[in-house]
């Protein structure tokens, strides 16, 4: 029995050396001391017996027996050898007995390599053990500035809340977002029971995903899962059987596949040029009413935001009243959110817009049960493939404010009040800080975060940098009668309004429906491309404008029209020529402008603010959703 078995080992041992060596790769076990920095780079640290999965033996300690086995760990060695007689007889004690002798390792950036063991190895990758006892020595290098180096950083941070060796993550982040996933605070440490739970979780998900063919994308399976229970919630997917986790995961198969592209979000900067006129589509075609949901986290009254959204929501009503109806969901939070989705789904709704970025995981979640139904989110930069995601180009909006800003600031002084540090947010600001030094060169705006757990209130710390000119909410609440929006300055504690932003959603609602209706809609994806479609629209397109009160001069409007007929028509942007950031020169070349997908990642603010971008611990309760789903790090260069 044993021969049979050793033959069977040396045919997979040949067969994968040959491939390895088609492939141009190192047919034989991988060499530690040959991959190892130098010496004095690195250091040596005992972590004790643990168990070891056994396809993370990536090869052995030294060169002396690696050209014993193929990369695979099987034997490539002749069945009349003495190394093939000792592999026979560890099999057979190990079918009979089982292998009880720990392994001796040394682990390296998430592998192990072999000091003592190297045919016990072989013996249980080939009866498909899933995991051995080994003393484990880990090498530690030196930090850099490596992505690689820094994710394994992280890795051993977390590895001393959870003893965790058998996930790993590409990007930087996932150890951190698998702690708040798992329900655990940020260096709060494992309990035994919960990390069995967790690997049998994490085991389960991953018989599945390889079975599905996920050891051919380009992502790990940590990638993969962190994924998954982000999506489902950790807690629910615990409660699955197999079945369901089985059709979970072909369900989800393309946001697997959208983790590993390299250009995750297709950005459709403007609405489809192949549509036809909706008017003559509308008079040839009687199309089935389209029923329409918006889902806001507010309500129109108490929310500017939201406020606009509903705007936006008569508007199609107006413009297509015999071809659409809608109907909107107000106050959703986390815990109603999917509810709201799926009593619109149940009522018939065709197209299902979700208002803001902390609905993203619920609005995923729904379309990949709905495939039949449109599901649209407002947000930036977010990659899923089940949804469509949609935003506006406010920076444009900005730059003008900043521009009448700086124009009307009698002392320099300027102050802008953001809300949440979220991808957009921040090239608003800069846009605005740009425009107030185009017109006044000496101008600094003092950045103030209304999401800020500060106990100062934002009205004080006007008063004390004395700024002549504030950037407040972009619109008036309908329930507050509040005059403190748009561009104003203070005078005997009252706002003197002199132009504000103004969010066209309507406009964009509009197009969005004229493309679904005409067809067109179906020409913004590319199956073969495997991305994530943003819409992102400006002043070119309607969705963004900017209105001037009488109390602007005349001289100030005129420059302003002019400014916003220059971006509309595209023959000016906001962000080119030489930029400088807090920290240094973002942009030297003066014939340059940055990209939509720069601009809509900015992490860095513009020279002339005052002020920092807020860490999540520092801002208040509410902002967790919409910063968990959007907030922007930290630039510390």
């Amino acid at each position: 029995m044993g021969k049979e078995d050793y033959k069977k080992a040396l045919k997979l041992g040949k067969k994968d050396y040959q491939m390895r060596m088609l492939r141009g790769e190192r047919p034989i076990l991988q060499v530690l001391d040959d991959i190892l920095p130098a010496r004095g780079s690195y250091s040596e640290v005992p972590i004790g017996q643990v168990q070891i999965p056994i396809e993370q033996i990536e090869g052995t300690k030294t060169a002396a027996r690696s050209s014993s086995f193929a990369g695979n760990f099987m034997p490539i060695l002749q069945e009349n050898t003495e190394f093939a007689t000792k592999w026979v007889k560890l099999l057979d004690s190990h079918v009979e007995k089982g292998i009880r002798d720990p392994i001796k390792v040394y682990e390296y950036m998430y592998k192990f390599y072999v000091v003592e063991g190297n045919k016990r190895v072989s013996v249980m990758k080939y009866t498909g053990a899933v995991s051995v006892l080994g003393d484990v020595i880990r090498i530690v290098p030196k930090r850099t500035e490596e992505k690689e180096n820094k994710i394994y950083y992280e890795y051993l941070d977390f590895y001393r809340l959870a003893p965790i060796n058998y996930i790993w993550f590409s990007q930087e982040g996932g150890y951190a977002k698998l702690q708040e996933a798992v329900g655990k605070e940020p260096q709060e440490k494992w309990t035994e029971e919960e990390l069995l739970e967790f690997s049998s979780i994490y085991t389960r998900f991953t018989s599945e995903y390889k079975a599905k063919g996920g050891d051919k994308l380009d992502i790990t399976p940590g990638d993969a899962f962190l994924s998954f229970i982000t999506l489902y919630g950790y807690d629910v997917i615990d409660g699955k059987t197999t079945s369901e986790m089985q059709e979970l995961i072909a369900k989800s198969w393309e946001e697997f596949v959208l983790l590993g592209e390299e250009s995750e979000i297709d950005l459709k900067m403007k609405p489809n040029q192949k549509k036809k006129s909706p008017l003559s589509i509308l008079h040839l075609q009687s199309p089935r009413k389209l029923n329409i949901a918006f889902v806001y986290e507010k309500t129109p009254g108490t929310s500017a935001w939201t406020y606009a959204h509903e705007l936006g929501r008569l508007h199609l009503e107006e413009t297509f009243p015999e071809e659409v109806h809608t109907v909107c969901y107000e106050n959703g939070m986390q815990e109603n959110v999917d509810a709201m989705i799926e009593d619109a789904i149940n009522a018939g709704c065709d197209i299902i817009f979700t208002t803001t970025p902390a609905f993203v995981q619920a609005s995923v979640k729904a379309a990949i049960a709905n495939p039949k139904v449109r599901i649209l989110n407002c947000s930036l930069n977010t990659s899923h493939r089940y949804i469509r995601t949609y935003y506006s180009r406010m920076y444009e909006a900005k730059f003008l404010m900043g521009a009448i800003a700086g124009a009307m600031a009698e002392n320099n002084r300027l102050t802008y009040i953001a809300d949440y540090p979220i991808y957009g947010t921040i090239a608003n600001i800069n846009a605005f800080a740009l425009g107030a030094k185009l017109i006044n060169p000496r101008a600094k705006v003092y950045l103030e975060w209304s999401s800020a757990k500060e106990e100062m209130e934002i009205e004080e710390r006007i008063r004390e940098t004395g700024s002549s000119c504030v950037s407040g909410r972009d619109m008036v609440i309908p329930e507050e009668a509040s005059r403190f929006f748009g561009i104003y300055h203070i005078e005997e504690g009252m706002p003197r309004n002199f132009g504000m932003p103004l969010w066209h959603w309507g406009k964009f609602y509009e197009q969005l429906i004229c493309a679904i209706m005409d067809g067109t809609w179906k020409y913004d994806d590319d199956p073969s491309a495997k991305k994530a479609i943003n819409y992102w629209w400006g002043m070119a397109e309607g969705v963004i404008d900017v209105v001037f009160s009488k109390y602007l001069p005349i001289g100030q409007k005129r420059l302003a029209g002019l400014l916003k007929t220059a971006i509309s028509t595209e023959v000016f942007n906001p962000f080119s020529g030489i930029l400088y950031s807090q920290t240094g020169v973002v942009s030297d070349d003066p014939k340059r402008s940055l990209t939509s997908e720069e601009i809509m990642t900015m992490d860095w603010l513009a020279e002339n603010v005052i002020g920092s971008i807020p860490d999540k611990e520092e801002l208040k309760e509410q902002a967790e959703p919409v910063i968990k789903q959007q907030g922007v790090k930290k630039n510390e260069g």
